[in-house]
């Protein structure tokens, strides 16, 4: 049972480690992209083209 304890112990230092982490990432600007949006309209968008629906039945006057 104190296994259980030192595992559970050991998995919530590691998550707050992971988190303290994150936050430090994001107020240091790491995931801020300031290149994307200028370029963004440089790409074109793909455009997708539906073929015409043709019925299979035809008038045969």
């Amino acid at each position: 049972m104190s296994v259980i304890y030192i595992l559970l112990t050991i998995s919530i230092i590691v998550a707050v480690i992971f988190f303290i982490a994150f936050i430090v990432a994001v107020r240091s600007g790491q995931y801020d992209d300031s290149y994307t949006p200028s370029v963004r309209m440089l790409f074109e968008d793909e455009l997708i083209k539906e073929k015409p629906k043709t019925s299979k039945l035809t008038n045969q006057d």
